[in-house]
Formats: structure tokens, sequence, C-alpha cells
């Protein structure tokens, strides 16, 4: 094996942040395009010296483009004596949200039958930059301006793990090239109608070629900075939530909120309404429930599906649910 800068690069992203313990199980998601096989080549070489037990996943979208790669990604798999699973949807709707909801459902499903406490994704600095974004585009705050990172708890026994973060997609073209693996070019990534594909296509290049070369990279040390103020700010308001919070009738004490930074603030009211909805919030209900912090007695809000209501009574902003919600 030929140690490259990407297996040295791997190797200390594993030692630094403690990615992927030595001996694991690790259930590697492999599309067939060049992040998922140089992915799987990189931890294959480095196999030897972290002793881990790798499964190769594939999920057929079973959309017509896809035909054949599954046999493709299979015949890797056992080139290189791997176990491989398959899942294969039914009638998947060909957007970009259906087919990452389906996926990550799959594979959740795949390493709970076979014992796989780690998922692991070749997510590249180039698909984190494109995140950020796409989500910024969206109004997204700094919770989905960070949300590429390198661990996602999935469930209580499967953690998603991102190890490529630090590598372009141009630095995976190469690895591919270098070591011939066969890359699966997926003709719906070339589509316009997806919007991560102009981001990636059109509007990345532009802003290259137009303002800043290092354009990609620059906006993944942006999601790295978020995540760590996110990570911070999350904790802290989760500590004040459980100061302030009263469980029957769920409800928030106003005078433990009322002298905390506005942050801190639309944070807890946040925790508040995923604590009693099943719902996420938008920024309008968040700010609805925060307004209720400083609001007079008896102020109320009701922009919450189901008829929901949070209501000032005294030094508390109480939650009730309509008597449909509650049926």
């Amino acid at each position: 094996m030929t140690w490259t800068v990407l297996h040295g690069r791997l190797h200390q992203i594993c030692r630094q942040r403690q990615l992927l313990p030595k001996g694991d199980r690790l259930l590697v998601a492999v599309s067939g395009g060049q992040d998922s096989l140089s992915l799987l080549k990189l931890l294959l070489d480095l196999q030897p010296k972290w002793q881990w037990h790798l499964a190769v996943a594939h999920c057929d979208h079973n959309w017509s483009t896809d035909a054949g790669i599954a046999e493709i990604v299979a015949d890797v798999a056992q080139a290189w004596h791997l176990p491989f699973y398959l899942k294969t949807a039914k009638n998947l709707a060909e957007t970009e949200a259906a087919a990452r909801q389906w996926r990550y459902e799959a594979l959740i499903d795949l390493a709970q039958s076979h014992n796989f406490p780690i998922i692991v994704t070749g997510h590249t600095q180039s698909d984190r930059a494109e995140t950020l974004l796409y989500n910024l585009i969206r109004g997204a705050g700094a919770d989905g301006l960070q949300a590429l990172t390198w661990r996602r708890t999935l469930t209580p026994d499967v953690e998603l793990i991102r190890p490529l973060l630090t590598v372009s997609r141009s630095e995976t073209a190469n690895f591919a090239a270098q070591y011939n693996l066969p890359v699966w070019e997926d003709i719906v990534n070339t589509k316009l109608k997806y919007a991560r594909n102009r981001l990636r296509l059109e509007v990345i290049p532009y802003l290259q070629q137009h303002f800043n070369p290092q354009v990609e990279s620059n906006l993944a040390q942006t999601a790295e900075i978020l995540q760590a103020e996110v990570n911070y700010l999350e904790s802290q308001a989760t500590a004040w939530f459980n100061q302030a919070k009263q469980d029957n009738p769920p409800s928030l004490n106003r005078k433990i909120l009322q002298p905390l930074p506005l942050a801190l603030r639309r944070r807890v009211a946040r925790q508040f309404i995923q604590a009693t909805q099943p719902f996420a919030p938008n920024f309008d209900q968040i700010e609805a429930v925060e307004n209720l912090i400083d609001a007079p007695n008896r102020s109320r809000s009701s922009t919450f599906p189901g008829g929901a209501i949070a209501t000032v009574q005294g030094d508390w902003i109480i939650w009730t649910q309509s008597p449909q919600t509650q049926l």
C-alpha cells in the first residue's frame, strides 16, 4: 500500500477526534461514487493499524438511473473480502428529501440488524460547504449552518460518523483515479433541477472564480467554528431550561428566563416547544414563545399546529393542548 496524504490525514483525524474506536464494527455506506469508494479504500488500508471490522452497505433507490450500481458495489466488497448488505427501495419518490430520508432509515435498519454501532459516510469538505450555503439560502440559523457535523447520534445505539470533512471532492477524485477505483458517475448528479446540484455545478464554481478560490475550505471552516459555538449555547440553554421548566402542566418560569441573553432565551423556547410537541418549531413559533417571557399576564400565542396554546399565567408560561390534540 502506498501511504498517501489522505491516508495520513484520516489516520490523524481518527486519533485527534477519536471518531472511529480501534477494533470497532464499522458499517461503511457506499454509493459507488468517488467519495464513498475513496473512504472505503482508505479505511481498508488503515484497517491493520486500527483493527476495525468493516462491512459495506449500499442503498439502492431502485430508480432507472441506478441500474447496475448495486452490482458494482457488491463486486467491490467481494474483491476486498468485505461483507455486503443491500437495501432496495420500493416506489421511492425521485426527490432529494425523500431519497435522503429513506437512506438514513435504511442504513439504521442495516446497522441495527447486523450489530454495527457506527455508520461511516463519505461526506467531504465540499459537501459541508454546500450544506452551509444551502441552509443559509433557506433561512437557517447557526444550528442549520453547522448541520453537517463530524458525528451525529441516529438512535441510542447507532452513531453516524463523517471522517472526511477536511477532504475536498477534488482530492477524492484524484485518489480514486490513483487507485483505479470503479467510480459510478451518477447522471442524477448532473441534473440542475436539484438545488444541491446547482450549488455544486454553478454557484460554488462562480464564487471560486469571482470571489475566492478557497471558498469551499473557508465555508467548511465557518461550519466548524459554528459547530463549537452551537454546542456551547445548546448546553447552556439546556441547563437553563431544566432549571425553569415544570412538567405538569408543561410550563416555563419567566422570572428565571428574563435576565438571559436573547440567544439563550430563543434556544430555551425551542427546547420547550420540542419537549411538548411532535414537530420541529419554525422561527415564528420560537419567537412567539420567547416574546411571552416579557409579555403581560394572560398574553397568549396560538400559532402552533393542532390548536396548542402557550399562555402567560403570572410568573409562568403554561402550555395547553386543544381537546382534539389531547385525543
